[in-house]
């Protein structure tokens, strides 16, 4: 009875569905890989591809570096075209086969302005307008009206056709698909010095270009010594991270041409980063003197094109970079591994010896010694077990061995580096100064600094240049480390230096088989390694010690200048004075009042007989400065280093010929004995 009573005093439970939470299906949980086309497309950002202006930077860019490795790489004075064209829409529509449509439904697009919208901006125009007039009325200063910016449609892009052309080494008929369709596929892998990482440049472009225009890329190219010219058009299958063959064939090479001619359309807005371009060619122009740049920009309005030409200015190139071994302090578990892997040596003795630098024989011997009693020179090394590797990894770490030569690298040079800041800055003076090779974490570096003062187009303080393998590097400029050094570090008025009225050029090259960057950009090195830091601060010091000195004589000729000026400009008064001295003196001789003997006598008898009168004096005070001015300027001359010997006429031999010779190189000059 209880419980039927319970029962039914409860309240009924109420009919609906189940709050149970649902199983997930099994397709939910199945999984998902992405290629590496596809995780760069959703991430461009990592290439610096973060926006259509940025994205138009970084297609130039690569290219360029590109051009000039393929160029470098034959030993070839390279000669690199850039151009970028301007596409209008309906230009573009009609390259993808697209018909321009009116416009049916305004309200539908993002531009659209209703009809309070433009009542608001008309009264607010009119507001102004009355403000201007008032003001007009008393006299005050107005400003120009602008006009008023329509809203900007999000599908108002602008598209721009970007060519670059050298003449580097070419690409392989067969490998042309892969070297630009196949994301982490390249020949910049290894430990050397090079301008490019990733494998990203160009194909990087290429997905950009998929994403924003759909087009293809068309790559022309051709080898020394080929008689034929191979000629691509194609895209990347992103999902597949494969190239997608448009074409792909041998065409007749009649210019026997050799180099590579890229072309690609993506979208990207030149308005913006018209600055950042042109600022990145003649950086690049002054770290690479010896090569010839022509930059274009082809507008549909002609007051909009550029044209600029960076002439060369030597033919001096520094060597090829060389790809080394890794140092044993440099490595981690994962790359033993991988050289064990791909070593073709059989025992730990060779393969020691002959994967790491710095490891002979008798150091590898003491080396594997130390191991322990698992280890022999003769054994395998395919058979080492997992806890093997980690021992030899460990004591890698811990061991101490010679650090690594700086031969692999290749710096662009005291010479080159002065004459690119002479020839794109034209300053009034300028030092460099190439440090010597050092070392952090087992990689070797190298860093070459310049400072200029004065100059053409260079604004008041500082001005500040950094290269990191020789190529240019223009954003995130603060947290860099040479930036800090030069305005931390550096105390510019203890070498005459006016930090914020002088012009002044600071130019730091650092090179090195992995540059340290921060973040994915490549943009800027960080200031957390003390040996770059420490060498970058030496090598500007040095730049402004060489300065002080040139100042300094500077200073003192200005100082002498000023001193002869004031002389000269009180040779008549003195003049006068001393004549009526002498005329008051040979009165008082004459009347035997005050008798003067010997040399006194002398000279008072000639200004009687006036032979010494006003102007003779004047002419002999006149004499007196300039000779003393000529010793002063001879003095300063000859701690100068100016020869006041004859010139002699020097013939320099064209450049278009090719004469044999060998290059001496020193540190700061290059002498050429032509055979």
């Amino acid at each position: 009875m209880e419980t039927g009573s319970s029962s039914e005093g409860s309240p009924e439970p109420k009919k609906g569905k189940s709050k149970t939470p649902r199983k997930p299906k099994a397709k939910d949980s199945v999984l998902k890989q992405k290629s590496p086309a596809e995780f760069f497309a959703e991430n461009k950002n990592i290439a610096g591809f973060d926006n259509p202006g940025k994205c138009l930077y970084t297609t130039v860019r690569e290219l360029v570096e590109n051009s000039l490795d393929s160029a470098e790489s034959i030993s070839e004075l390279p000669v690199v075209e850039v151009t970028i064209e301007e596409i209008g829409k309906s230009k573009f529509n009609s390259m993808i086969g697209l018909v321009d449509r009116e416009r049916v439904d305004e309200a539908l697009y993002d531009d659209h302005e209703t009809a309070k919208a433009r009542e608001r901006r008309l009264a607010k125009e009119a507001k102004a307008q009355e403000i201007q007039a008032k003001n007009a009325a008393l006299g005050k200063k107005v400003k120009e009206t602008t006009a008023s910016k329509g809203m900007k449609g999000r599908g108002e892009a602008s598209f721009y056709r970007v060519t670059c052309k050298d003449n580097g080494r070419g690409m392989p008929h067969d490998d042309i698909p892969n070297m630009f369709g196949r994301v982490l596929s390249g020949t910049k892998y290894g430990l050397k010095q090079t301008r490019g990482k990733f494998g990203l440049g160009a194909k990087m472009a290429l997905i950009w270009s998929k994403m924003s225009t759909g087009l293809p890329i068309e790559i022309s190219s051709s080898m020394r010594d080929q008689n034929y010219m191979s000629f691509c058009r194609l895209d990347i299958d992103i999902h597949r991270n494969m190239p997608h063959i448009h074409v792909h064939e041998k065409r007749e090479n009649k210019d026997q041409w050799h180099g590579a001619e890229i072309q690609i359309v993506i979208e990207g807005n030149w308005t913006t980063y018209r600055s950042k371009i042109l600022h990145y060619m003649r950086q690049m122009a002054v770290i690479t003197p010896y090569a010839q740049f022509l930059f274009k920009f082809i507008s549909d309005a002609p007051e909009k094109n550029v044209t600029i030409k960076f002439a060369r200015r030597t033919d001096v190139m520094p060597p090829v970079p060389l790809e080394t071994k890794h140092h044993p302090s440099s490595v981690d578990l994962l790359l033993i591994k991988r050289l064990i892997t791909e070593t073709s040596k059989q025992n730990l003795l060779q393969f020691l010896q002959h994967e790491f630098v710095n490891i002979g024989k008798s150091y590898a011997e003491r080396l594997i010694g130390e191991m322990g009693p698992d280890f022999s020179p003769k054994m395998s090394v395919k058979s080492l077990t997992s806890q093997q590797i980690v021992r030899i990894n460990q004591l890698f770490r811990q061991a101490k061995f010679d650090d690594p030569s700086g031969d692999c690298l290749s710096p662009a040079g005291e010479y080159n580096l002065r004459l690119g800041i002479i020839k794109e800055l034209h300053p009034d003076m300028v030092a460099t100064y190439s440090g010597s090779a050092q070392v952090f974490e087992g990689h070797p570096f190298i860093v070459e600094a310049g400072v200029s003062v004065g100059g053409k187009d260079v604004k008041q303080g500082l001005n500040i240049f950094r290269f990191a393998n020789r190529i240019p590097l223009l954003f995130e400029q603060g947290a860099d480390v040479v930036t800090r050094t030069a305005l931390k570090r550096i105390n510019w008025n203890n070498y005459k230096i006016n930090q914020t009225q002088d012009k002044i050029g600071v130019f730091v090259s650092i090179v090195s088989t992995k540059i340290p960057f921060k973040g994915t950009g490549k943009e800027y090195i960080g200031d957390d390694i003390s040996e770059i830091a420490a060498a970058v601060k030496s090598a500007v010091q040095q730049c402004c010690i060489q300065l002080k000195s040139k100042i300094v004589k500077k200073i003192q000729a200005r100082e002498q200048q000023e001193r002869k000026r004031n002389l000269s400009k009180y040779i008549p008064d003195a003049t006068n004075a001393v004549y009526d001295v002498l005329k008051e003196m040979a009165q008082l001789h004459a009347s035997k009042k005050k008798r003067y003997e010997n040399e006194d006598a002398e000279i008072l008898k000639k200004v009687s007989a006036k032979l010494i009168t006003k102007e003779t004096l004047r002419q002999k005070l006149a004499e007196h400065v300039e000779k003393v001015d000529y010793e002063m300027a001879l003095e300063y001359a000859t701690h100068g280093g100016v020869s006041e010997e004859p010139k002699e006429d020097i013939y320099i031999q064209s450049l278009e010929t090719e004469p044999k010779f060998i290059d001496l190189r020193s540190p700061i000059f290059v002498f050429r004995l032509f055979q």
